[in-house]
């Protein structure tokens, strides 16, 4: 494998691109530099180190795979030819042809990778008859032929098998020729005339693929470049046209733009801009490699002037082929937000690696989707054999991006999914199953309402209302949705099988004789009202609180005993913003009234005495499926007990109680309290001891009785 970084190691210079690509000027036509050409290789090597370049044996195969189905096809169209009563001039000059198309036409294919291709033939070979079905028993026939598949209801009708274990996707097109000439140009408009709809689709791809092949200034920079930038985006979860996010042609148009802009950059620097553009592109302006051809046959072309649906496109990328259109419709708000973020933190990392302060490892690190989200759709699909399962699962995954709109708009956008783009199987299970998941939260921006919950069960009603319409739907194929906390997921979703330990975060509820006093503050001496504690309080509280942080290593947009007004809810279900403090992060408050400040050597005392530390968040992750009160922080002793009565009024209210000898309700309000009048005689016998029943930790807390997908707390 030879690149520009090699030649220029070689002592071979390279050529300058000066000619103008694309629909504006290059941002910058500087060449590289020796470190360009340092980090170059690099980069390079570790995408081989990765596995993502097939070897040569396997190479020789797919042409000879190419080269035999070639064969087939043309013998196929002259046997229809015969069947119909051609004469035999005729038979003899009819030919049908294979033309390949993305990751293989494009060069950045790896292992294991299926060759995308199409069969072009002449205006008396149909598809539904000759196509689906004299081609389709040709090759059941075929000892080499294996998991025949055809998918003649897609939006692209396609066939799909193995021949000689090299996965085939093999689209038709029926041109408007009585001869297939052998040397077809398929790139002139001229080919599109009187052909129908699916032909041209069909054809899209091929003149795509060729397009961009043309429209870029280097193509080895162009392969390497978008190589790396698929194995990112597979590692990041964001690669995956049907369930929302960006296909293979979506990210090759990227990063055709890239090249275009930077003409003479090396792929480390091609990888590095990518980041730098999106992640501050102004979505939906579009991403076009040349002006939109109106061409001359009527077809339409994507233009939000004149089609009001072109208007709703979140993340248009235009292909740059005749008929031009929006290559990335199934964008969402919800995979648009994720892809956003992921291209901020991969800029953030390019910026350090810039610096040679990181490796190229870091960027590709895989993104912990089961770990990353409170509350998780699981939906589980079953099928009886494997042809009926490999239908089922292709419908039931095509359907998956309606539920991600349909969540979307039913929460008028308050609550926002990340779809899982890889199916899950548990293999200690028998019989056909998969699962594919989806990550919930809250809306960025969103204010947070004491009491709200997302109730989701129509929306989901209707989505195994849409998937259960399936046209071929046999007994045995069947659907389970159902709503998963993070602390109950499967096993088999995590790698090895293993769920992973969460680290601390949050505040750690500590008891009072682990605290020194030297390093403690008297929770006395601080000014207090009959409300609760004051701002002036809580920012005497967060110097100290800090340094507690650090050792637990707490979010930096989290303090104890006070957060900021940006920061998000730690254990998702509490209001953010300094007038709400909720139990599970208030000030550390012990039983002698004394005021937790932090430092190395509180927390040795505590290791020594083997205390339990923990965090607030795996705490509240112990309780079985609780939504938590908020706890204000102007609530007087009243105020609270009214809170308590107005859950036991449901009949699913419980007190929690964590720690003798400790409590974390905010101090003003914590020495108002008096379990034994407020709260009743069992709460004081649960604590056990006198200074314990002053200052128990406890928190008003709702059961949910919701077994499957129902009301879901406040993320």
């Amino acid at each position: 494998m030879v690149t520009a970084a090699l030649m220029a190691a070689s002592g071979q210079t390279i050529e300058k691109v000066s000619q103008h690509l694309g629909v504006t000027e290059p941002i910058s036509i500087a060449g590289p530099a020796d470190a360009d050409f340092v980090k170059t290789r690099k980069l390079e090597k570790f995408l081989v180190s990765a596995g993502l370049y097939e070897n040569q044996d396997e190479a020789v195969l797919r042409e000879e795979v190419l080269g035999r189905l070639d064969q087939i096809v043309k013998l196929w169209v002259k046997q229809i030819s015969r069947n119909k009563g051609f004469s035999d001039q005729l038979v003899l000059e009819a030919n049908a042809k294979i033309f390949t198309f993305g990751s293989y036409r494009l060069g950045v294919h790896g292992p294991g990778a299926d060759i995308d291709t199409l069969c072009i033939g002449p205006r008396h070979a149909s598809r539904e008859e000759d196509f689906f079905v004299e081609l389709h028993t040709i090759l059941a026939d075929m000892q080499e032929v294996t998991e025949l598949h055809p998918v003649t209801d897609a939006h692209v009708p396609v066939m799909k098998f193995k021949f000689n274990g090299i996965s085939i996707d093999l689209l038709y097109a029926r041109l408007a020729l009585w001869v297939i000439p052998e040397d077809l140009d398929i790139s002139q408009e001229s080919i599109l005339r009187n052909i129908d709809e699916q032909s041209v689709r069909s054809l899209n791809g091929c003149r795509v693929t060729d397009q961009i092949l043309r429209l870029v200034p280097n193509i080895q920079h162009f392969r390497t470049t978008l190589r790396c930038l698929k194995y990112w985006a597979k590692r990041r979860g964001v690669y995956s046209n049907v369930t929302g996010f960006l296909g293979g042609v979506n990210w090759a148009l990227l990063v055709a733009r890239i090249c275009q802009l930077y003409p003479n950059a090396v792929p480390s620097t091609l990888v590095s801009r990518f980041f730098r553009v999106y992640t501050q592109w102004r979505w939906p302006n579009p991403v076009m490699l040349c002006a939109i051809d109106e061409g001359t046959l009527g077809l339409p072309v994507w233009d939000p002037r004149k089609n009001p649906r072109d208007r709703m496109h979140l993340m248009p990328i235009i292909t740059p082929a005749y008929p031009c259109m929006n290559s990335s419709y199934n964008v969402s708000l919800s995979t648009l937000r994720v892809m956003m973020e992921e291209f901020q933190r991969a800029n953030e990392i390019c910026e350090t690696l810039e610096t040679n302060k990181a490796e190229w490892n870091v960027l590709f690190e895989a993104y912990p989707f089961f770990e990353a989200y409170k509350n998780y759709l699981q939906i589980e699909i079953n099928a009886l054999d494997d042809d009926d399962f490999r239908k089922w699962k292709g419908w039931v995954e095509s359907r998956l991006r309606q539920l991600t709109l349909k969540i979307e708009k039913h929460t008028y956008g308050m609550l926002q999914c990340h779809p899982y783009p890889c199916e899950v199987v548990d293999d200690s299970r028998k019989g056909r199953h998969c699962a594919f998941f989806m990550g919930l939260q809250r809306s960025q921006g969103v204010p947070q309402q004491e009491g709200q919950q997302f109730d989701i069960r129509a929306t989901v009603d209707e989505f195994r209302h849409s998937v259960n319409m399936y046209m071929l739907w046999k007994p045995g194929m069947e659907l389970h949705v159902s709503h998963v906390r993070r602390k109950s997921l499967p096993t088999y979703v995590f790698a090895g099988g293993v769920r992973p330990v969460r680290p601390l975060r949050s505040s750690a509820v500590i008891s009072k004789s682990a605290l020194r006093p030297t390093l403690s503050h008297s929770v006395s001496q601080l000014p207090k009202s009959d409300s609760g504690i004051t701002d002036e309080d809580l920012e005497d509280i967060s110097g100290g609180a800090e340094r507690l942080k650090r050792k637990f290593q707490t979010p930096d947009d989290v303090v104890l005993g006070k957060r900021h007004h940006s920061s998000p809810s730690m254990n998702g279900r509490l209001n953010s913003g300094d007038e709400n403090i909720a139990a599970s992060h208030s000030p550390l408050v012990t039983s002698n009234k004394q005021l937790v400040m932090g430092g190395e050597e509180v927390l040795e005392n505590i290791m020594k005495q083997g205390l339990e530390v923990y965090s607030a968040e795996e705490e509240l992750e112990a309780l079985n499926e609780v939504s938590t009160s908020v706890l204000r922080r102007d609530d007087s002793a009243e105020q609270l007990h009214s809170k308590f009565e107005q859950e036991s009024d449901r009949g699913q209210s419980r007190l929690s109680v964590l720690t003798s000898g400790s409590c974390s309700f905010p101090n003003g309000v914590g020495d108002e309290l008096e379990p034994t009048t407020a709260f009743g005689g069992p709460l004081a016998g649960a604590v056990g001891n006198t200074d314990s029943q002053r200052k128990p930790v406890i928190r008003l807390s709702l059961a949910s009785t919701s077994s499957a997908v129902g009301a879901l707390d406040v993320f």
